[in-house]
């Protein structure tokens, strides 16, 4: 055989298997260079829905997430801080290491691992209010600078609640966000100015693309304004379609059924979306071509809520 010939083989095999080397996992072209990242979240529950798919997208696109939480429900800054306050005054006590149900303190949570991203957050229904954050989240911030220096330290923005939250009155204006536009708006004003005035590294814009989505004229959950609640019988729910909160759901109580509302959390659907957010800021990739989806979200649904989240995390870079 012609040397020639046979050199010309193996550059078009060496071609073909450099080609099918770049094939990330789920047949998604993976980027040019895989990346790990390491995130803690020092949360509550809000942080806990936007880590739910956010491993499931690294992977697709072929790299690696290591997440750790300092997560507890309903936490605010102030009861962060103190149950480091506690830990400084006795690294034994109960009050000092409530994470991981119990078994670390904020410390040991930061020398889990080299972290590359630490996000902290207010609790939902006091976000809208700065003068809550502080001085707790100075307080933390100084913490987890002096015990993670290399860390990047963001701001997790958290999400307005669904449009016919009961929270939402007229009577409430003036006193708290009485309108979804409302609690936007002032969550989204002192989550920036918080990252301003502690000169924060930067900002998760789940707020963002959960009210993008949510306003969208196609896309957008609509609640039907003649929902007659009284009329339902367990299982039976209000139709929901495109809801990014979790909504209308069955819950016992004293052992009776109850039609309640969470406006507050996250659904399937949004959960991805804040997800996909997560996913775009970390690993600084488009996540618009991604190919995870979470089983029950239709794919041109699953378009619109990657374009979204894409769209919230552009329009900070302008």
């Amino acid at each position: 055989m012609n040397p020639l010939s046979l050199l010309k083989r193996w550059s078009l095999f060496l071609a073909a298997f450099l080609v099918l080397g770049s094939i990330g996992v789920h047949g998604q072209a993976a980027d040019s260079e895989s990346k790990t990242i390491r995130v803690l979240t020092v949360g509550n529950s809000f942080a806990d829905n936007a880590l739910t798919y956010l491993k499931d997208l690294a992977e697709a696109a072929g790299h690696t997430l290591i997440a750790g939480k300092a997560n507890l429900g309903g936490c605010t800054f102030e009861r962060h801080w103190r149950h480091v306050a506690a830990y400084q005054e006795d690294p034994e006590s109960e009050e000092g290491s409530p994470y991981g149900k119990g078994k670390y303190s904020l410390d040991d949570m930061l020398k889990k691992e080299p972290w590359d991203i630490i996000t902290i957050q207010q609790v939902s229904y006091r976000s809208h209010d700065l003068s809550t954050y502080y001085p707790y989240a100075r307080d933390l911030y100084n913490y987890i600078k002096a015990r993670a220096p290399d860390a990047q330290i963001f701001a997790h923005q958290i999400w307005a609640y669904r449009v016919d939250d009961p929270r939402f009155v007229p009577k409430n204006e003036g006193k708290e966000p009485h309108t979804q536009k409302v609690m936007y708006e002032q969550v989204r004003k002192s989550y920036h100015t918080l990252i301003d005035e502690l000169n924060l590294d930067g900002i998760l814009p789940s707020g963002d693309a959960m009210y993008l989505a949510d306003t969208n004229s196609e896309w957008g959950f609509v609640p039907d304004p003649d929902l007659d609640i009284a009329s339902f019988e367990h299982p039976n729910t209000p139709t929901q379609e495109h809801s990014l909160h979790v909504g209308w759901r069955w819950r016992e109580k004293d052992g009776t059924r109850q039609l309640t509302i969470d406006g507050h959390h996250a659904s399937e659907a949004g959960k991805y979306l804040i997800g996909c957010v997560w996913y775009e800021t970390l690993f600084g990739v488009d996540v618009t071509n991604n190919t995870f989806v979470p089983k029950g979200i239709a794919p041109e649904y699953a378009k619109f809520l990657r374009a979204t989240a894409h769209q919230a995390v552009s329009q900070l870079e302008k």
